[in-house]
């Protein structure tokens, strides 16, 4: 059967057909026979990559695999775009995806060094070339994959950090888009503790898969294959595997070569499937029967097993509803039978584990206080007593999903006073899913051969341990602390020795707050959350704690002074404003200044920082006073007064004032926009030339006709201007941007002082001339404005008034 769900595929990436291993006959584990194949797809929406600075520039994609999945495959997908259309002429960049089950993946691209007390957990890397010019797929499968939350991250790699104008050219977009089909086999048969099921296994049948639901407080599983008929020996492999049907790795046993054929784990995982698969040796002909049987045994009481007799699910706290072979639930019959056989109690004997008993577990109190921040108080505490003959137990419960976002903190200290002299060290081991309590009093390690945790320590020397797992798995994690005293031969029991433990446990976005030079940011991929900082001033690593390039103290300094004081440029040509009567020129040109060197002091990375008011406000005034000096520069270029006949300043004043409304807009609208900057530029440049050309025109000769204003005044402020264009365009990166955008406000404000007009001072008149009676005008022409010339007093030229 087909079972189609998750989100529709783009109309440009088709449907990939189902990988030829995907078949029934291929999968391991069961044959088509002894149960239905459902096949699901997911898809998820392309998304465009970044290149890697910090987690917080990757891309993160959301699957759920559901239970009893066979297997799964990935199919990557990434394609180039520029300008919308196919990228043929993108370079090709590597792409690097991470899987990993239950949260995402704690990625380290650079190589940068993890902040103290933090434990990284593994993922799985692949990187993807290029096969095509401007599109690549890439197949990752996983055989019986752990059910629950999956996730991909991808990246390109970093790049040189060069600073672009956004909108100056088309930009390469690499796109990539996973989606995911999984093959699940529904009505695995269910096994039932203390339930002898017979199981016959025809010629075409490789194998059978069951599975048994282990409650909490259990120690041990045990399964035992019992009366093998229909060849010599029992050919026969018993594998079992928890969560997901048993690979080639797993825990196996030949029945072969052990009678009777007993297979157990210590320590299973609570409150989950364990999956149980009877494979027979190949070349075995004929038919074979067996039996098949399942012990949990009950840590709370080790010498005995679980009753055989389970009138309902939640005796065993089992699910209330899962499949079985026959479609029934555990509480629908008390004796559920086999679909090729039929079940019957059989004797419970006495199990030794080598775990010993189990304690009780205490239960802790989860206290949200904000996203990603949330405490765990412990009933009766922080402080807890570590009493010298029994572990205390603690349980932390994630929520699914939710909790895997951000970083689970763990704080042992350990109170000096409560060891009455004696040389006391209390261990804690923190486990998933199942707390490690082991028989051995001795034993200090938190790993055993199918359980892995960590192990925190604090005595006398060393009062404080600290553990920090990023992106934790959900469910629950168990605390075991065990008190035991040094001696010359390793570490014994103690006697009558208390020892008192202040615990702290908490869940918080970032390691630290990410330090002073790092910001935690709180990320989104559609419905699922998480937090990752992102480090400034050269400091790098996954808490911003690697200094190994970060920015010293002098160069913060240094930095800020050449950006902030390279503003003090724009002090001649207020001066030179001012003395030709362009105050409103002037007032731009402060503005502009005092902002920019403001905001230059409050956008630095470092700590060498300094904010009047707010970061946003200081960026837009920098930004609106940029394109005001430029937009009132050309306009007093033009000089529009002398050339509409009969009009007053504020003819031009009202340029100057639409000019900030839509400047204002612009800004608003995208403060990075190349035509923000282009537009009124080349808007008032426009109204110059018009302005220049009707001189010109009128005149019957160049304006403004001194080759002194061309040679000495225009020509290098135009030559200015345009090489810092190009350096803000062109040159800017962010290693080299304190040097290269001090140089722009140089150069910028030189320009301005070159390419500011002279103001005309004005002329003599020689009094009101009596007017003709009828129609005529009047025509009034200050020859000397009309010259541009800088300094009025070369030449003694009158206006001249005709009629």
């Amino acid at each position: 059967g087909w079972a189609w769900s998750g989100r529709g595929i783009a109309p440009s990436i088709p449907l990939l057909p189902l990988p030829e291993f995907l078949t029934p006959a291929r999968v391991p584990g069961v044959s088509s026979a002894d149960g239905l194949f459902v096949t699901d797809y997911f898809t998820r929406t392309p998304r465009k990559l970044s290149p890697f600075r910090s987690f917080a520039s990757i891309e993160l994609f959301h699957f759920h695999i559901p239970e009893d999945t066979v297997i799964a495959v990935w199919n990557l997908i990434t394609f180039k775009e520029q300008g919308g259309t196919f990228g043929d002429q993108c370079p090709d960049r590597s792409i690097t995806v991470y899987f990993r089950s239950g949260a995402p993946s704690v990625i380290n691209p650079l190589h940068t060094h993890f902040p103290r007390d933090t434990a990284v957990p593994g993922s799985f890397a692949l990187t993807l070339t290029w096969t095509l010019p401007n599109r690549t797929t890439g197949v990752f499968n996983v055989t019986s994959p752990l059910p629950g939350d999956w996730f991909l991250a991808a990246h390109l790699p970093k790049d040189e950090g060069k600073i672009s104008v956004k909108g100056l050219y088309e930009e390469c977009q690499y796109l990539f888009q996973p989606q995911l089909i999984v093959q699940r086999l529904v009505n695995i048969a269910v096994l039932y503790p203390g339930y002898t099921t017979e199981q016959s296994m025809a010629p075409h049948n490789r194998s059978c898969l069951y599975k048994v639901f282990v409650p909490s407080y259990t120690s041990r599983v045990q399964v035992e294959v019992l009366r093998c008929r229909g060849a010599e020996g029992c050919p026969l492999w018993l594998r079992m595997r928890a969560k997901a049907p048993p690979l080639h790795n797993s825990t196996a046993m030949d029945c072969r070569e052990h009678a009777p054929c007993q297979l157990g784990l210590d320590l299973p995982f609570w409150q989950h499937w364990y999956y149980v698969l009877v494979e027979k040796h190949p070349g075995v002909p004929g038919t074979l029967s067996f039996q098949v049987n399942v012990q949990l045994t009950d840590c709370s009481r080790p010498s005995l097993a679980r009753p055989p007799f389970l009138p309902s699910s939640a005796s065993m706290n089992m699910p209330h509803s899962f499949g079985s072979a026959g479609g029934l639930a555990l509480g629908d019959s008390p004796l559920p039978a086999s679909p090729n056989g039929t079940n019957h109690p059989v004797p419970i004997p006495t199990a030794s584990t080598a775990s010993g008993r189990c304690w009780p577990v205490r239960p802790t109190l989860r206290n949200e206080l904000d996203t990603f921040s949330v405490h765990f108080y412990i009933f009766f505490g922080p402080n807890v007593s570590v009493p010298p003959d029994r572990p205390a137990v603690f349980v932390i419960n994630l929520l699914p999903v939710l909790d895997s976002g951000g970083v689970l903190n763990l704080e042992l200290r350990l109170n000096v006073s409560s060891l009455c002299g004696e040389n006391v060290t209390v261990f804690g081991c923190l486990n998933h899913e199942v707390p490690l309590t082991s028989g051995d009093n001795t034993s200090v390690t938190c790993e055993t051969e199918f359980l892995a945790g960590f192990l925190l320590s604090v005595n006398t020397t060393v009062s404080l341990s600290r553990l920090r797992i990023p992106y934790p798995q959900t469910g629950s994690w168990y605390l075991s602390l065990r008190s035991l005293c040094a001696t010359e031969h390793g570490f014994e029991a103690c006697t009558n020795v208390t020892a008192e433990v202040y615990l702290r446990a908490y869940l918080s976005p970032c390691i630290n707050d990410c330090g002073i030079y790092g910001q935690c940011k709180l990320l989104r991929t559609n419905n699922y959350l998480y937090a990752a900082c992102e480090c400034k001033a050269g400091w790098s690593g996954w808490g911003c704690t690697d200094n190994s390039e970060a920015f010293s103290y002098g160069f913060q300094l240094l930095s800020t002074l050449l950006l902030c004081l390279s503003n003090v440029m724009f002090v001649p040509p207020v001066a030179i404003a001012i003395r030709s009567h362009y105050l409103l020129e002037a007032a731009v040109y402060i503005f502009t200044m005092f902002f920019s060197t403001f905001y230059h002091a409050c956008d630095q990375p470092g700590i060498v920082v300094f904010c009047i008011m707010e970061y946003d406000v200081l960026q837009f005034c920098d930004f609106l006073g940029s394109l005001m000096s430029v937009w009132v520069t050309v306009i007093a270029m033009a000089r529009l007064q002398p050339l509409i006949k009969q009009a007053s300043s504020g003819r031009e004043h009202v340029l100057y004032l639409l000019g900030a409304m839509l400047l204002s807009m612009a800004l608003q609208m995208d403060r990075h926009g190349l035509w923000n900057l282009l537009g009124p530029s080349l808007f008032a440049l426009g109204i110059m030339a018009i302005a220049w050309t009707a001189r010109t025109i009128r005149r019957r000769h160049c304006y403004p006709p001194t080759w002194k204003r061309w040679a000495f005044y225009l020509c290098p402020g135009a030559l200015i201007a345009a090489a810092a264009v190009l350096l803000y365009a062109f040159v800017e990166t962010e290693e080299n941007y304190f040097y290269i955008h001090s140089i722009w406000h140089l150069l910028i404000a030189g320009s301005v002082g070159f390419l500011l007009p002279p103001r005309a001072k004005p002329s003599r008149r020689l009094g009101p001339l009596p007017r003709r009676k009828g129609c005529g005008y009047q025509l009034c022409v200050n020859e000397q404005e009309e010259l541009g010339l800088v300094d009025p007093a070369v030449a003694s030229i009158n206006s001249i008034c005709t009629s």
